[in-house]
């Protein structure tokens, strides 16, 4: 059993998001399920052929498994390398959640998963009024962190963990993502990690030049369809 979406978050932002939900995608492919990449949000885009380019949505579509209308796949594109609530302000346009939930809700029809990449780390603002949390909170999907492995992650994984719970959404797991292949006492971190996050780790990214072109072990499939049975059964006693 597996869920037919998940939102992906992290720590922060350049944490790897986009690695782990490419590698998560192949790993859904490579267990036999159809998947598909969406990008709400897009900000640092590039022209290409008179037609906006932005590299987390490319990453996402090489590694699905079938290709869904742009519009729907990423609905906001914007050119500057800033936080989405800035880029969106200065080209005019607002940030619409029940436009992007929609688009969401469209590519169900297309894939049996489907998996939404946010933008920067949980609280990243999309307007002067919203946020990832709650375009996250409209979607109502598990939550996949994606924890940027360096100094300081302990703290800000915590921190997003909590957030998440108290938000009333299920954390479903989390990636280890090695961005700091210097990082002193990686395996201790990721052994503290393990023990006092509320949610499977799924899996552990290293550090790499590929990586975005890798697959996520097919463990990471089974921990999650475990981990959706499991609050399956339990919905179902109550």
């Amino acid at each position: 059993m597996i869920e037919p979406r998940y939102f992906i978050t992290g720590t922060d932002t350049d944490v790897g998001k986009t690695i782990a939900t490419a590698q998560l995608l192949r790993a859904f492919v490579a267990a036999g399920h159809t998947a598909l990449g969406m990008k709400p949000v897009a900000a640092g885009c590039e022209w290409r052929n008179g037609q906006l380019y932005n590299s987390d949505v490319a990453a996402h579509a090489a590694a699905s498994s079938i290709q869904a209308p742009a519009a729907l796949v990423c609905p906001y594109m914007f050119e500057a390398a800033i936080s989405p609530h800035l880029a969106a302000r200065d080209e005019g346009q607002s940030l619409d959640l029940e436009h992007i939930v929609s688009a969401a809700n469209q590519l169900q029809a297309w894939a049996d998963v489907v998996l939404v990449e946010g933008a920067g780390g949980w609280f990243a603002p999309l307007s002067d009024e919203h946020n990832i949390a709650d375009l996250a909170l409209r979607l109502q999907s598990p939550i996949i962190l994606v924890v940027g492995m360096r100094l300081g992650c302990l703290n800000h994984a915590l921190l997003s963990a909590q957030a998440i719970t108290d938000s009333g959404l299920r954390l479903a797991g989390w990636i280890a993502n090695q961005i700091d292949p210097e990082m002193q006492r990686y395996a201790d971190n990721i052994a503290y990690l393990q023990a006092h996050l509320p949610a499977p780790m799924l899996a552990e990214v290293a550090f790499q030049p590929n990586a975005q072109d890798l697959t996520l072990p097919a463990a990471a499939i089974t921990l999650l369809a475990c981990e959706a049975s499991a609050k399956q059964a339990i919905n179902n006693e109550c």
